[in-house]
């Protein structure tokens, strides 16, 4: 460790071609010329999801909701979770590099490698699920146009063809990604207008409206269920913000990425909940979550609609690998974004190989990994939010070269390695909210009290993360004893906004 391994970039500009080369190291600012708009179609594409069908329904069914309850549920948990996407996605426009290396700043050089990998262990799963249901939603397909019944050899090409689009699109990086998403944006909303009309025509609104509300407790919980999938792209926002430039409005960030998320998470979920009143079986499809739709709605529709929903679940998915590929190189991965990203493409074959050929029950266990998934995520979160905060009345947030920079003359080397302050409130938090959590196959001890019944040990985990984190002394940045005039302007507070 004791010689620099400062980087410099190596790849060429974004800019120079289709497919984009840059990796983990800061985006220089005569390369920002990203809009704050071009968020709006990524956070739709991120949630072009039809499992959210299914939570929708569970929330009538299981949480025993009626239709007023679900679309309260269902703003809040948007609003609350992308919110939080939204504001530390502005962090990205600060550093301009991935959530997963201006963490560095928080945490240490060595120490952004703990919750680094429980954050890419995560990412697997979610890339699991999404490539099982975009499978069964192939599947479906095929059944609906064709009558050709699953069998094994089916399952096996239809993940892998899956698996292999996400993984082109994701490998092409950025530019891809914005295509894409602007254009799935245009046509799910034109054929989920096609469906709302047949819902308002074909549904039993009288029984529907005279469904009794269920308990504030269940309202809470299901709050928490949604919010879930949210909480899992917060680390990922910084991202998709890196390329905006320093003048871009933390505020319109805020907007736009809840706006976006907005727009397709709330109606998706009632529709579930909508569809749950004339298909009670809808909640418990528990080995395939995409089938009821050809029972719900007529060919001429589940079709289109299952098509459209393939295609979201697919840029989802190359979302998610996206990230995954700056996560693994920021992890120590010696490799391009675009070929970084074939590791998590081949975990989440094996894995949902597994969960479509071996395992039973898809929809319990996409509920317990979601579960799992925010107390995990959320330790992150208080423990960065409270980092991004110290930083925003620094002339200079984060400083480009000690990112790349992993030897002890690191600005984010601290003691070490570690920013021992980071590693105790993202420990402490993360143990408090695996003990506030039950699942199928676990159950914390605190899971009995009323934060753990009501499915609020993720919102505990980011509350504990952020108090420890604030009331510890602030970790010391490792500044050059030949610079102090340098660190002494960072420090300085700064009058830009957002």
């Amino acid at each position: 460790m004791g010689t620099s391994t400062t980087s410099t970039p190596t790849s060429t500009p974004e800019a120079d071609g289709a497919v984009e080369t840059r990796g983990i190291e800061p985006v220089p600012d005569h390369e920002r010329r990203g809009r704050v708009r071009e968020l709006f179609p990524t956070w739709v594409a991120a949630n072009i999801s039809v499992l959210l069908l299914t939570m929708g329904a569970s929330l009538v069914i299981n949480n025993s909701l009626n239709f007023w309850q679900v679309l309260v549920v269902a703003a809040i948990a948007s609003a609350v979770s992308f919110g939080m996407v939204g504001l530390l996605s502005v962090s990205g426009k600060w550093g301009g590099a991935p959530g997963a290396m201006l963490s560095r700043a928080a945490f240490g050089v060595r120490g952004n490698y703990f919750p680094g990998a429980i954050l890419w262990v995560a990412r697997f799963g979610w890339e699991t699920i999404n490539a099982v249901t975009g499978a069964y939603a192939i599947l479906t397909v095929l059944h609906l146009l064709f009558g050709i019944k699953p069998n094994n050899v089916l399952v096996v090409v239809t993940l892998l063809a899956f698996v292999a689009c996400t993984f082109l699109v994701s490998g092409m990086g950025r530019k891809a990604l914005n295509l894409c998403n602007k254009y799935s944006t245009y046509l799910f909303t034109l054929i989920s207008i096609v469906v709302l009309v047949y819902l308002i025509v074909e549904m039993p609104w009288s029984a529907i409206f005279a469904k009794s509300p269920g308990s504030g407790a269940m309202m809470i919980a299901g709050i928490g269920t949604i919010a879930a999938g949210g909480i899992s792209w917060v680390p990922t926002g910084p991202d998709f913000a890196r390329y905006l430039p320093h003048s871009a409005s933390g505020k319109k960030i805020v907007g736009t990425t809840v706006s976006g998320a907005a727009l397709v998470l709330v109606p998706m979920v009632v529709m579930g909940g909508v569809m749950a009143v004339s298909n009670p079986e809808l909640a418990n499809q528990n080995t395939d979550p995409m089938s009821f739709l050809g029972q719900v709605l007529p060919s001429a529709i589940a079709i289109p609609y299952l098509i459209t929903a393939l295609i979201g679940m697919m840029l989802i998915n190359s979302l998610s690998m996206y990230s995954a590929g700056f996560t693994a190189q920021t992890m120590g991965v010696k490799l391009p974004r675009a070929l970084a990203v074939s590791i998590n493409a081949a975990i989440s074959l094996i894995g949902g190989l597994f969960m479509m050929l071996v395992a039973k029950d898809f929809i319990g266990q996409f509920i317990a990994f979601l579960t799992l998934l925010a107390v995990s995520f959320s330790a992150w979160i208080g423990v960065y939010g409270v980092d991004m905060a110290r930083r925003r009345k620094k002339a200079v947030r984060y400083d480009a070269d000690s990112l790349m920079n992993i030897s002890r003359t690191s600005r984010y080397w601290y003691k070490g390695g570690f920013s021992w302050q980071a590693m105790t409130a993202w420990t402490v938090a993360l143990v408090a909210g695996l003990c506030f959590t039950k699942v199928q196959w676990f159950t914390g001890p605190l899971a009995g009290t009323w934060i753990g019944q009501n499915g609020l040990g993720w919102a505990a985990t980011i509350v504990i993360a952020a108090v420890v984190f604030a009331v510890l002394p602030a970790a010391r940045e490792n500044v050059p004893a030949e610079a102090p005039e340098r660190a002494a302007a960072e420090d300085r507070p700064t009058v830009e906004v957002g």
